[in-house]
């Protein structure tokens, strides 16, 4: 098992550099063509929140490198409600909830099927 560098230092240092810094550009020039920010100066009296880079590696079922990803996560602990921030939101969705509702659906639509079955079953006799 290959251990994930834990911020850039260890991310320039590793062997695989080259490929750590292309993920930091590549990951960089998305936010920058999608226009993810806008870059201000901050306010008086407030400290902007700190980031910093998350790294890991994408493998294939047999353990190979496939490829090598980099995030840019806000240090959020750092945030005080009504200061930095009024509400949070985070969308989490767990797969079971997912099925659950498909198995809803389907066991609804399945069950119209079935009247409608009926209904022209009868009027063909």
């Amino acid at each position: 098992m290959i251990n994930e560098p834990t911020n850039y230092i260890e991310a320039i240092s590793d062997i695989d550099y080259k490929k750590w810094l292309e993920a930091m550009k590549s990951k960089m020039d998305s936010m920058y063509t999608n226009q993810i920010w806008t870059l201000v100066d901050p306010s008086e009296g407030i400290k902007p929140i700190r980031c910093e880079c998350v790294f890991y590696r994408k493998t294939d079922m047999d353990g190979n490198v496939q490829t090598y990803d980099a995030r840019l996560v806000a240090k959020g602990y750092r945030q005080g409600q009504g200061v930095d921030f009024d509400e949070t939101f985070s969308l989490i969705v767990m797969l079971k909830s997912i099925r659950i509702v498909m198995i809803m659906r389907l066991d609804k639509w399945m069950l119209k099927l079935h009247s409608q079955m009926g209904i022209f079953t009868r009027m063909c006799i």
